[in-house]
């Protein structure tokens, strides 16, 4: 499998532990100039779980996607689209 597949895997399988409405919520995979951008949509409910108290949640989320990528050589970004950005 490749690293930008099971990066997405991962993170859409540990959204989807965190959450109350995994029905809402999804993962986009943008690969621009030489990093890969992973986008976590989410129910506006499900905003704050994600990110945690203080943003701990998303951090560590960050850390092992970061970790996983540096493995396999890549330059990753993990962002949450915050309501302005949904269509």
């Amino acid at each position: 499998m490749e690293a930008p597949l099971a990066i997405q895997e991962f993170l859409e399988y540990v959204v989807a532990q965190l959450i109350q409405h995994p029905e809402n919520a999804g993962v986009l995979h943008r690969f621009e100039g030489d990093r890969h951008e992973f986008r976590i949509r989410l129910h506006p409910e499900d905003i704050g779980r994600v990110i945690g108290k203080n943003g701990s949640t998303i951090s560590a989320i960050r850390s092992l996607v970061t970790a996983a990528a540096m493995k396999n050589h890549l330059r990753v970004d993990v962002e949450i689209e915050d309501r302005g950005d949904r269509r």
